[in-house]
Formats: C-alpha cells, structure tokens, sequence
C-alpha cells in the first residue's frame, strides 16, 4: 500500500507519547513512516531529540506492521473497540549515528524478519533503521511483542 495512512489507525499510542506522524508505505513485510519533531515532545532535550524518542519511533514504526492485524479485520474493516498492549522485548545491536533536532522530519523503515503469531499475542523482530535525508540516523533490530488485551469490566 502506497498512501500517506494516519498512525494512529495503527497503534494504541497518543499524544504526547506518539512518536510516529504518517505510515508512507506498509505491506506484510515492511514499513516506512516519517515523523516532524516538534519543539514540545517529551523525547527533546535542548533542541535534540535523545536516543530514546529515536527508540521509541522506531518500536512504533515496527508495531504498526503486526498492530494492523488487531485494528482491521480480514476486509479491510476497521475492527471497533480494540485494546492491545505491546513491549519491546529486546533491542540487538543499536548504532545511533546522529541525533535529530527541533524541526527535522526523520524518516523510518522496518523490515520484518520473523514473527510468531500466537492468535491473541504476536512476537517479532525486525530490522530497522531511521534517517533525516541521506544521512543515516540510527538501524537496529528489535523484537517487539503485542497483545490483544481483554477489556476490565466495571
């Protein structure tokens, strides 16, 4: 799929902790998003967004490819009133680069290498990596696990 999609279709995540703008392109096995650094996010420290805003946008960016599965149906439909939990489980071998400022508009891919998908629960690692333009900004791989979670009754 090639279209700008909104992330939070995607994800359980909000301001202030969404790290992602826009999903560019995403099938099965891929994922691309950019996101704008603003000059309020909790991830920036005197005008530069620290290693872990860079961590979380790339364990958003990832989650997106196995979150599709809980928030839309087989048809495409929207799936209503889903809730799912996710953690990184594991970040194996993390080289950051170079760390972006207010402003720059950082872009992230993440290729899918292994998934287990349990019904309810998916575990996964994939390969990523995050750049402003050519210069690259951080890669790693990372193993995220996500879980429908069953709503508390009150």
């Amino acid at each position: 799929m090639d279209a700008e999609i909104d992330i939070q279709n995607y994800l359980p995540h909000r301001a202030p902790l969404l790290m992602v703008d826009l999903i560019l392109n995403i099938d099965a096995n891929f994922v691309e998003t950019t996101f704008l650094i603003k000059e309020d996010n909790v991830f920036v420290d005197k005008d530069t967004f620290i290693e872990a805003g860079l961590i979380e946008n790339t364990a958003q960016t990832c989650s997106s490819i196995v979150g599709k599965k809980y928030f839309f149906n087989e048809n495409g439909t929207e799936n209503d009133n889903v809730n799912v939990i996710g953690f990184i489980s594991a970040i194996k071998n993390l080289q950051i680069y170079l760390l972006p400022k207010v402003g720059d508009t950082i872009k992230t891919r993440a290729n899918l290498v292994t998934k287990f998908d349990g019904g309810d629960y998916t575990l996964c690692t994939m390969s990523c990596q995050s750049s402003l333009g050519e210069q690259m900004l951080s890669e790693c791989e990372i193993n995220l696990f996500i879980q429908k979670s069953i709503p508390v009754l009150e």
